[in-house]
């Protein structure tokens, strides 16, 4: 959704609140998908800061479901997201303008602004819960629902010489 700030980036003194839906249904982040199970409105509010500046701040809340990154369970995935941007009108932007890819001229790209800050928000890793066992490397068994019992020892490459003389000694 498109808000237009044209009012707030030249109008000494200006000031505008508003609440808008978050039209996005799933995030991507380059390489997954994640659909969007709930969304808070995205409120706001805009204040001039001076000629052709204004201070953004807002606040949206979003549900996403995702995979635990050990076992491949299904777990649902909560942000809260709190945001402050210093915003420039088109004509003050020079250099700076990769830093406010949300903008389009005086408007402003709600749904852009909320993807920038989910991907900075985005968790490193993604639990079922904090003890997850993850998933058997030789048959694929969830080892948190039961254990497997598969031989999952890998023995360590740097001690190949000395079991390599220890077999020579028993033959």
């Amino acid at each position: 959704m498109l808000v237009n700030l044209s009012d707030v980036l030249t109008s000494e003194g200006m000031e505008i609140k508003r609440e808008v839906p978050l039209e996005m249904t799933c995030y991507e982040n380059g390489t997954e998908s994640f659909e969007i199970t709930s969304a808070s409105l995205v409120s706001f509010t805009a204040v001039n800061a001076g000629e052709g500046k204004a201070v953004f701040r807002g606040h949206a809340a979003a549900g996403f479901r995702g995979l635990c990154d050990r076992c491949l369970t299904e777990v649902p995935v909560a942000l809260e997201l709190d945001f402050e941007r210093t915003i420039l009108s088109p004509e003050m932007r020079g250099e700076e303008a990769d830093d406010l890819s949300f903008m389009d001229g005086f408007s402003l790209d709600v749904d852009a602004l909320v993807h920038d800050e989910i991907l900075i928000n985005w968790p490193a890793k993604i639990l079922c819960r904090d003890d997850c066992k993850g998933i058997c490397p030789v048959c694929g068994q969830n080892l948190n629902e039961r254990e497997c019992g598969c031989d999952t020892f890998v023995p360590d490459p740097r001690m190949a010489v000395i079991q390599d003389i220890f077999k020579n000694k028993e033959v």
